[in-house]
């Protein structure tokens, strides 16, 4: 392996080291015993949830490759999973404002597990039902155990700046420490212990099950709004309805989706970019100095999150700017660096500035995840949490299943300077969001309906639609 890689790596982790080692009493947050207990039990539980996923991820295509599937018939083993978050997810996810947030976790467990088992299966339809299962569990991951938390952390009381601790901590280890762990857990599996390329989905499953133990055994329950006479149906227009009418809401979603599905375009693309011509590269070490990069950021976003100024609002407007200039960096290269047309061989030059930009990328997410947990908590109505971080998860997937199924289609430039355009319209969001922030929120349909209940939901939609409007134009 190449002396590069390991200097990135080591840059990155003494920098991290670093910001870790020097924090000072401005850098932290002063909390009651009571608080760390709990923050440390969710982080446990947590963390065993990303380990269950992050083990996963590295094989899924290597698993199916091994069944003797073709590229064609992953793509739509992939395409499904992404469909079914959208899809079932979405419904499943939205139950748990009303049938408990502890319940959905435990069903996430539930249901992930069971996708792990049908990877033992060579067959197409079992491994389809698999990645179904997988889908609807992404959902539940990246919604019910966030709403559980900011619940339960206000129902106990704690203060509302302690919430951006737990989240930080969350990211810094979930998405960074346990993935790299992760990583090398998968590989002592698979490569070392020689136990096939199964065996991550069945340590998965041990560390999901662990998880559900102690959630059955230590969380209570709590619920978003559990009214017996709201139907699903009921559920889905109150949510859509309070994106509507709160623009800040509807910003926070637009900025999500944009983000978010850059991202995850990313992690199809960042391979080829750095191999075009099949030069041979680490890819295990340099996902793990993606995730120390992500770590990085997370770092540098509790630091910021403990001080009251600059406001998340306001410092994640350079972070989608900073995002948007390196997911540049490919098509910057590719217009000054004359590219090598020899195959094979180690990595080019080009390939290590974009290396560098892809992990300056990679911070920026470990600042995104924790920042963009605070503003949800903030912003997003507790009645209806679950339901509307999903809904914010449908554009998402649907621009993922696009891009999955046209990656193909258009040069990895073109998907870069996409990426780059979405990265770039995201701070211009952010920059709205930052200038009505502290604007009170607007009426919303339930509460129009308690004081008029004649009203028509049609003309509530109308009202709010122009009112919106002249919000936006006189903002």
């Amino acid at each position: 392996m190449e002396l590069f890689y390991f200097v990135v790596f080591g840059a990155l982790g003494a920098v991290v080291a670093t910001l870790e080692l020097s924090k000072t009493s401005k850098d932290r947050i002063n909390t009651s015993p009571a608080f760390n207990s709990f923050k440390n039990n969710y982080l446990l539980v947590y963390s065993l949830m990303m380990a269950g996923d992050w083990l996963q991820g590295p094989y899924v295509y290597y698993l199916y490759s091994t069944y003797g599937f073709g590229k064609g018939e992953i793509g739509q083993l992939f395409i499904a999973g992404f469909g079914s978050s959208m899809l079932f997810g979405t419904i499943v996810g939205s139950l748990a404002d009303k049938q408990g947030r502890r319940r959905a976790c435990v069903t996430y467990c539930i249901t992930y597990i069971l996708s792990c088992i049908t990877k033992h299966s060579p067959e197409y339809k079992v491994l389809m039902i698999g990645r179904v299962l997988g889908g609807i569990a992404t959902s539940l991951l990246f919604s019910a155990f966030e709403s559980w938390l900011v619940a339960e952390h206000n129902k106990r009381g704690f203060e509302q700046q302690w919430l951006s601790l737990t989240f930080s901590k969350a990211i810094f280890l979930g998405n960074g420490l346990i993935a790299i762990l992760s990583g090398l857990f998968g590989n002592l599996l698979v490569g070392s212990l020689s136990l096939g390329p199964v065996a991550p989905f069945d340590a998965a499953a041990c560390f999901l099950a662990i998880g559900m133990a102690i959630i059955l055994s230590s969380w209570t329950e709590n619920y978003g709004d559990a009214s017996e006479n709201k139907d699903l149906l009921t559920q889905f227009r109150g949510a859509a309805v309070a994106i509507a009418s709160d623009e800040k809401i509807a910003l926070l979603g637009a900025i999500q989706s944009l983000f978010e599905g850059s991202m995850y375009t990313f992690v199809f693309l960042w391979t080829p970019a750095l191999s075009p011509n099949d030069e041979e590269i680490p890819h295990g070490f340099i996902f793990a100095t993606f995730m120390l990069a992500s770590m990085l950021g997370s770092s540098l976003a509790s630091r910021l999150m403990a001080r009251s100024s600059p406001r998340v609002e306001s410092y994640m407007q350079i972070v989608f700017v900073i995002s948007s200039v390196s997911l540049m960096l490919p098509i910057i290269t590719n217009f000054l660096v004359a590219p090598s047309k020899v195959k094979g061989g180690s990595i080019s030059f080009a390939g290590c500035l974009q290396l560098l930009g892809f992990c300056t990328f990679e911070a920026c997410v470990g600042i995104f995840w924790p920042s963009i947990m605070k503003m949800r908590s903030q912003y997003i109505p507790e009645e209806a949490r679950s339901t509307i971080m999903n809904f914010f998860r449908i554009p998402l997937n649907i621009f993922v299943c696009i891009v999955l199924y046209n990656v193909n289609a258009f040069p990895i430039t073109v998907m870069f300077g996409m990426c780059s355009i979405f990265l770039f319209v995201a701070s211009i969001f952010q920059r709205r969001l930052m200038a009505i922030s502290d604007k009170p929120k607007m009426e919303s349909w339930t509460a129009m309906k308690e004081r008029d209940p004649e009203a028509e939901p049609l003309n509530n939609w109308v009202m709010l639609c122009l009112q919106a409007s002249r919000e936006f134009l006189a903002g």
